[in-house]
């Protein structure tokens, strides 16, 4: 079975959730926040406004 692309890496909340969720492959961040019934999703940046990038473990 092939591994999935995306991991959640962090959780937090019920009704208005948090979640960070990495892409596996490319290693970028991003940030779904949920409320409800809606939520969003959006790429995490640093301090510099740049994506955070998580780098692969060999």
């Amino acid at each position: 079975m092939k591994d999935k692309r995306f991991e959640t890496v962090f959780n937090q909340g019920v009704m208005e959730g948090y979640r960070i969720i990495v892409d596996r492959e490319t290693g970028v961040n991003y940030l779904y926040v949920s409320n409800g019934s809606s939520g969003g999703l959006t790429v995490l940046l640093d301090s510099e406004g740049k994506p955070v990038i998580t780098k692969k473990q060999i």
